[in-house]
């Protein structure tokens, strides 16, 4: 019960530049057993024996409900994100777990981690903020502490939880919020896995907000940090070892940018990016990192676009339809011709990001592989008429009983959930 396991979620093609992170582990903590959780399908052709992690956890494995049809409401990235509680239920219920820490996939570690786990001694959870220090200025305020606020207060970059009963009881939580609800949403309070911890310290027990300036230093937090030091001799924040540094947004240049207004004039920090950069460039060449995603195309190879995942993951009747909508003579076949009638602005150009908006404003439990919810409300409503009205209780007997023989109890369950 005293083993720590880490873990980090990727595809294949992010397995290059995840491995930089396992070797940082590999070096600071080579007592943990180390896990690569594999949102995407595995190759039998490819031996993954000789990278810096034990073991792989395949999103086939990690006990998921129809995990196919649910993988596909999710692009790469929200997808990598969606995966992280089932990972995490797998590995605190192995028996000799006593602690798990998650890290993204672009974090780096720079020393021991031994304040977070001694943390998870006396807590079930532990969390590292977006920012620890109010910013001194309205700039900093609107790029950081705002951008908190629609964001999610903690950093999911980073999650430790402890193999107890309430560590056990939140990643149970975290998995059934994260089945239906993660994805970018800001309009409607969701921001992928991120968003629902603010509420972790009112549901549980036992949390500890780590508010050391060395571990999670990122571009939205570097304002108030001191950074001294070099790679080479060690970098120190706030007097501290660098714990863990998080390089968030950097294929998409947005941490340069970040970086050059945040960290102005601070050479260590600047050398730190410059040194991830070269890292990374090192590893663009590897095959692992050309590997097309498994779900990123129909059967027949074509690309499945966002708006055929939106449209998916908000009707169920077409996930009871196509279990599998990978398949291109189903789901994708629909989609050329009946979902053109139905949603003609999702196949123009100009009216698609608002369409885009429009279904996705009325908020939806998402995926749900099919089945619906009797909605109570508008069956008891029906039923109070049928009682105080002979007309309308004639009609109800007659078409539930048309329906009942037709198509059972599941198209009577189907009417009373509209």
């Amino acid at each position: 019960m005293n083993t720590v396991h880490i873990f980090t979620s990727v595809a294949f093609n992010y397995i290059p530049k995840a491995r930089i992170l396992f070797q940082s582990l590999r070096k600071y903590h080579p007592e943990c057993v180390l896990h690569l959780a594999l949102a995407d399908e595995g190759h039998s052709e490819i031996n993954l024996d000789q990278e810096p992690f034990d073991s792989v956890l395949p999103i086939s494995e990690l006990e998921i409900p129809d995990y196919r049809g649910w993988a596909f409401c999710h692009d790469i990235v929200e997808l990598a994100t969606a995966i992280k509680p089932f990972a995490l239920l797998k590995l605190l219920s192995m028996p000799d777990c006593g602690k798990v820490l998650y890290l993204d996939p672009d974090t780096v570690v720079f020393s021991r981690l031994d304040d977070i786990l001694d943390a998870l001694d006396s807590n079930n959870l532990v969390l590292t903020p977006h920012q620890t220090i109010p910013e001194s200025s309205i700039s900093a305020v609107i790029d950081n502490e705002i951008c908190s606020l629609k964001h999610g207060v903690f950093n999911l970059g980073f999650i430790g939880v402890a193999a107890s009963d309430e560590g056990k009881r939140f990643a149970e939580w975290w998995s059934q919020r994260l089945y239906h609800f993660c994805r970018a949403d800001i309009c409607n309070g969701l921001f992928t896995d991120q968003k629902w911890i603010d509420l972790v310290p009112a549901f549980f027990d036992g949390i500890a907000v780590m508010r050391s300036g060395r571990h999670n230093l990122a571009t939205w937090n570097i304002t108030t940090r001191e950074v001294t030091g070099d790679y080479e001799n060690g970098m120190l924040v706030d007097g501290e070892p660098l714990g863990f540094y998080h390089f968030t947004g950097f294929d998409s240049g947005n941490h340069r940018i970040m970086a050059a207004k945040n960290a102005k004039g601070n050479a260590p920090v600047h050398e730190l990016i410059k040194w991830y950069e070269q890292r990374t460039r090192e590893l663009g060449n590897d095959p692992l990192a050309k590997i097309a995603w498994a779900y990123s195309t129909y059967t027949n190879g074509e690309k499945i676009s966002r708006c055929q995942r939106v449209v998916y993951r908000e009707r169920v009747d077409l996930q009871a339809a196509f279990p599998d909508p990978f398949e291109s003579s189903g789901y994708h076949a629909w989609w050329k011709t009946q979902g053109k009638s139905e949603y003609p602005d999702l196949f123009d150009k100009g009216t698609e990001e608002a369409g885009l908006a429009r279904i996705a404003s009325n908020l939806t439990p998402g995926y749900r592989g099919g089945k619906r919810d009797i909605n109570w409300n508008t069956t008891l409503s029906i039923f109070r008429t049928a009682l105080t009205d002979p007309k309308t209780r004639k009609n109800l007997v007659k078409h539930g009983w048309k329906v009942l023989r037709r198509e059972g109890l599941a198209g009577v369950r189907q009417r009373l959930s509209k």
